[in-house]
């Protein structure tokens, strides 16, 4: 029998179903693993910018059969919208069951407030300049793809295996500093609204750092991705911290072989669901 581990809070972001770059098998694994009371969706589940009817996998799909069937289970799950599933926005504040879809939302965990957001709004390129935005996603995906051919050969020649783009990001001077300037704007903010903890995605960069200044100090957290890192933020026992599937060891555990019932139009149909604020 496979034991789940309960968690109180558990936070992804930036996972982007329907890319090339997708690691959905693993993250199914890991939502196997575990039995969360909330599940905070932060931002970029769905890459709806680069959506294509020919190309959303079984793997992908069974990541979304999985996370309602948490919530019919009994998880809370709780969507915070990103830029990538920006469509998404029109539906803030709606609930189906278990369900609720958001731009932000403040939780109360055990006296203190944790504000999450997934924080393109920091974001210029995003902005002011979308179609540059959506044109750097594109790019992103196929250097992902590059990659994954560059690491098969140099597992063929027993080489261990790179992150060209990670490699990139940390070479260059200008994405260092974006990365910088993101992680200072939103603790200031939070520590200015008097949050104890922030939690943000977007930046595709896992971390856990107090951050403090003249006016008091908060807790910055960002749940990474499910592209290059594979973490997620678990809460638990009045702490958080940042979990990485490839650090653990889920033999037990194994992406569901059921068929999956959700359609490839069924997916389409949702995102076209009638605002039901009109």
């Amino acid at each position: 029998m496979r034991l789940k581990r309960k968690i109180e809070v558990v936070v992804i972001s930036d996972v982007h179903l329907g890319t090339h770059g997708c690691n959905a098998s693993e993250l199914l694994t890991y939502l196997n693993s575990i039995a969360p009371k909330k599940l905070v969706l932060n931002g970029d589940i769905i890459d709806i910018w680069q959506f294509n009817k020919r190309y959303f996998p079984a793997a992908h799909l069974k990541v979304l059969k999985k996370i309602i069937d948490m919530a019919a289970a009994g998880t809370e799950v709780i969507y915070v919208t990103g830029n990538h599933d920006e469509l998404l926005r029109k539906f803030n504040d709606t609930h189906i069951g278990n369900i609720s879809i958001v731009n932000k939302v403040v939780l109360e965990l055990d006296g203190k407030r944790a504000w999450i957001f997934h924080g393109d709004i920091f974001d210029i390129a995003i902005q002011k300049a979308k179609w540059l935005a959506k044109l750097g996603g594109y790019g992103y995906d196929i250097l992902i793809l590059i990659n994954r051919f560059v690491n098969w050969w140099l597992v063929k020649l027993g080489r261990d295996r790179l992150s060209v783009s990670k490699m990139i990001k940390n070479k260059v001077k200008k994405a260092i500093k974006h990365i910088h300037d993101f992680e200072t704007v939103s603790s200031e903010l939070a520590i200015e609204k008097g949050f104890d903890y922030v939690i943000c995605g977007h930046i595709h960069q896992p971390k856990m750092e107090v951050k403090e200044t003249t006016n008091g100090s908060t807790t910055y957290l960002n749940s990474g991705d499910w592209i290059e890192n594979l973490t997620a933020l678990e809460y638990q026992f009045k702490r958080w911290k940042i979990y990485h599937y490839n650090a653990d060891k889920l033999m037990p555990f194994y992406p569901d072989d059921e068929p999956v019932d959700l359609s490839r139009n069924h997916l389409v149909a949702a995102l076209m669901v009638v605002d039901p604020k009109k």
